[in-house]
């Protein structure tokens, strides 16, 4: 691998260099697997034993990982005797590109195919993607609800356009009554989706899209205000030229609704004008405060809508990625570009000859894919059958891009997006063009964009699609989609052995060493929150090239999202990060530049800016002061408690906890039998209303620790109030009442466990919870809070659901946590 800033790629000598797979991705690791000849890391192995492999009756992991992707290549390659091919022949293939990590297909073909549902009911779906329809009749919207039940129970993701349901107060001719209105339909169907997902392993994912001109988009904007209201649905305004024009002119557009709202053939007219920059900024006000709601650009997503004889395209999967019609669905498959680059004479170039024959073997699997599929709606089978859909996509490229020395954020690095996705495009048409004329055109080809002689004949209606690869990125080694890096360096939670471990990113640490930068002190202080873009030690070239989420720019980040936009005929899944500090203006700024380069949509989060960013127990802390808490848990005991006296000599320790406001050192003191006796906190900076805060606080927790009450309950009512979070020693700090509760936690902890040490003879109990909160913080005096960055801005703050460790990141439009893998949309 080469230092510095040289690189380079030779198209024409990599097309015609005829080389085979590639090196071995510098992310997976070089041994073999305990149980399987696919070359995993230890992060693939914990997901793959998790998740996706079979299970025998007790629960016990009983398929290797070999084991797997041959049950899913032969599965997707049974289908080639209905066009009299080979199956065997392409067994191989599938399995080939699978087992080397090069193409990973989407989570629902490699949990379900091959494997026969108990019920009889043939394999679970091997689609991720959903489209329901939706119309404006009690019986269509019941109708609806219990389809999406059905496509939830197997998996899948749904999205559904509101903009059919006619506006609040509407008059209803059969029963002479006023309409609900689509955001009542919305808490409708939010409140089914809720019951399905009790059953399941995780919650639903689902989008709602209203377009801009319905009469009732203001009450949709504020749907989601309060936060919780509506669960597990994303929503988004669907935005026409016709409106961000009107933004742009400062002007009113028109609001339109059924000139007969009694029947459902009744043209659209126009009832109402609005000012568009009024609605603009609510949209941008709701984005700023919590990422919602996000903007579909919908003249954009059909301005080549390949099916227009059969309707517009008006909603998206879960994650934006995918616009559908009613009924559709698309599988979805990733290639790991990182795993396409080869040295040749002393420079990393990519293999494109290697990259062609992935696509295109790719792309003949998702094909495979809608015939082996089975469908838990015929309408869904029906629609998906006629125009066959696909959507192949990418990950690694931040990897790529790091290991060939180009930085994310450049132009060097957006012509590379632009070439590489082009170069998948024409790949992938090429194939669709060969399965044409081997199988037959998609069965709605008649009618469609390409129903012309000067246009080419397709098997699939849309190609590709880059889509949110949270989870088999993980499997594969490598970055997420197109995103930056999120993280070079941070502390992770093995959720198998129990212990806390600097996680390294393997490009970056073999960087580091070959370019002589490497050393234990660099990785402690990123894994701590600081950044490379701080540290002169490092050399600029690698400050350039190793850029995280948090150090690009919102524009940049929309660059590259348009970038690949221009060779992918759906659309993109990224998110646009902000820094706590961002202003509504550099969301708006963000929102029009995506429209004025023909996004398809936008997505965006300011880090922190979720108010419910923590699960909390027993409580709803974050809406209280730390006095309200303390207090509470006073009144709450079965009895009135007295303060005990404090002796003249107590002995203590104290930490330092970075927070957002600094520095704070937390001083905790012990009775005579070791137990906690009273805590108090100090600020770096004096005076000021946070340092009255935490004076407040502290009082409060020494006053309710002197009473006798229990610890435990204290952590339980402070910790995870959140502010402005930010990273320490491997630790996501929310606020000062929150880095009370962690430094008090931690001596609880101490305590029960030389408890348990003394009962158990010695034996530790290796599921403490030390790992979430990281070693133990050295006591200092004084310490310079700028050397540290604020935290990462793809960071949630969200603990995760399914392993109660790791914190949930915000990639790709979604949330995914890099120490289980659950992933809230794949």
């Amino acid at each position: 691998m080469q230092t510095g800033n040289s690189r380079g790629i030779n198209d024409k000598q990599s097309l015609e260099g005829g080389t085979a797979a590639g090196l071995v991705n510098s992310h997976v690791d070089s041994s073999p697997s305990v149980d399987s000849g696919v070359q995993l890391t230890d992060n693939a192995k914990i997901v793959l034993q998790k998740r996706y492999l079979r299970k025998d009756t007790d629960g016990q992991v009983a398929e290797t990982p070999d084991g797997m992707f041959r049950r899913v290549a032969k599965a997707i390659a049974t289908p080639e005797t209905m066009y009299g091919s080979d199956p065997s022949i392409w067994e191989e293939k599938f399995f080939e590109i699978m087992a080397s990590l090069e193409f990973v297909p989407n989570s629902p073909t490699l949990m379900n195919a091959g494997i026969e549902q108990p019920d009889g009911q043939g394999t679970g779906t091997l689609s991720a993607c959903f489209v329901m329809g939706l119309e404006d009749s009690m019986q269509d919207i019941m109708t609806t609800a219990k389809e999406m039940a059905m496509v939830q129970k197997f998996g899948g993701g749904t999205g559904f356009a509101l903009s059919p349901i006619r506006s609040k107060g509407s008059s209803i001719k059969t029963t002479h009554g006023n309409a609900c209105g689509p955001v009542a339909v919305l808490k409708h169907l939010s409140s089914v989706s809720k019951l399905v997902t009790q059953g399941g392993k995780r919650d639903g994912a689902n989008m709602a899209v209203m377009d801009v001109h319905h009469p009732d988009v203001t009450e949709f904007i504020d749907c989601k205000k309060q936060e919780g209201d509506i669960h597990n649905f994303n929503i988004s305004v669907g935005a026409s030229h016709e409106f961000m024009e009107a933004v742009k002119a400062d002007s009113d557009y028109p609001l339109r609704a059924r000139k007969d709202p009694t029947d459902l053939e009744s043209p659209f007219v126009e009832v109402g004008r609005i000012s568009a920059r009024d609605i603009f900024n609510k949209i941008i006000e709701g984005a700023w405060r919590n990422g919602e709601p996000g903007l579909i650009f919908l003249d954009w997503v059909n301005h080549k809508n390949p099916t227009p004889h059969i309707g517009r395209m008006t909603a998206t999967n879960p994650c934006g990625e995918q616009p559908l019609l009613p009924y559709e669905s698309c599988n979805l498959g990733s290639v790991d570009l990182d795993k396409f680059l080869i040295e040749r004479e002393g420079e990393l170039q990519v293999d494109y000859l290697r990259l062609r024959d992935v696509i295109r073997s790719s792309t003949r699997f998702l094909d495979n894919v809608i015939d082996a599929n089975s469908y838990s709606v015929d309408k869904i089978e029906k629609m998906t059958r006629d125009t066959r859909k696909i959507g192949l996509g990418v990950m690694g490229f931040a990897d790529m891009l790091a290991r060939l020395r180009i930085p994310y954020d450049s132009e060097e690095g957006l012509e590379m997006g632009r070439k590489i996705m082009r170069f998948i495009m024409e790949e992938s048409d090429a194939m669709s063009e060969e399965l044409a004329e081997e199988r037959g055109v998609f069965p709605a080809y008649q009618g469609s964009i390409y129903d012309s002689p000067d246009q080419p004949k397709m098997r699939n209606a849309c190609r590709l699609t880059v889509a949110p690869t949270g989870t088999i990125s993980m499997i594969a080694g490598c970055s997420s989609g197109i995103e930056p890096l999120f993280a070079l360096c941070y502390h992770k939670h093995n959720i198998l052995g129990g212990e806390s471990l600097i996680y390294v990113d393997k490009g970056f640490e073999n960087a580091a060493k070959e370019g002589g930068f490497y050393s234990e002190d660099l990785m402690n202080y990123l894994a701590d929150g600081g950044s490379l873009q701080e540290r002169e030690d490092v050399p600029e070239w690698a400050r350039k090239v190793f850029v995280t989420s948090a150090d690009i720019s919102p524009e940049m980040h929309v660059r590259m999202q348009a970038a690949f936009q221009e060779s992918v005929d759906a659309a993109i899944s990224k998110t646009i990060n902000f820094p706590n500090s961002a202003t509504q203006d550099d969301v708006r700024s963000a929102y029009m530049l995506a429209w004025e380069l023909g996004c398809k949509g936008i997505t965006v989060y300011r880090a922190g800016s979720r108010e419910e960013e923590v699960l909390t127990i027993g409580t709803d802390a974050k809406n209280q002061s730390g006095d309200d808490i303390l207090e509470s848990t006073i009144q709450d005991s079965p009895a009135v408690l007295t303060e005990r006296e404090r002796p003249a000599v107590i002995s203590g320790v104290t930490e330092r906890v970075r927070t957002a406001q600094g520095n704070m050192f937390v001083t905790v003191n012990f009775d005579e039998d070791g137990q906690p006796f009273e805590v108090f906190g100090t600020l770096g900076k004096s005076g000021g209303t946070e340092s009255a805060q935490l004076e407040a606080i502290s009082r409060m927790v020494s006053l309710s620790l002197r009473s006798g009450v229990d610890p435990k309950n204290i952590v339980d009512q402070l910790r995870g109030i959140t502010a402005e979070p930010v990273w320490d020693s491997g630790r996501l700090v929310r606020s000062a009442p929150d880095a009370v509760a962690l430094v008090l936690s931690r001596h609880i902890e101490s305590i029960d466990r030389l408890d348990s040490e003394d009962f158990s003879d010695g034996e530790s109990d290796s599921t403490t919870q030390l790992g979430l909160f990281g070693s133990a913080s050295d006591v200092e005096t004084a310490d310079d809070p700028s050397t540290r960055s604020e935290t990462s801005s793809f960071v949630s703050g969200l603990t995760c659901s399914e392993c109660s460790v790791g914190i949930l990141v915000h990639q790709e439009g979604c949330l995914r946590c890099p120490d289980c893998g659950y992933n809230k949309c794949e």
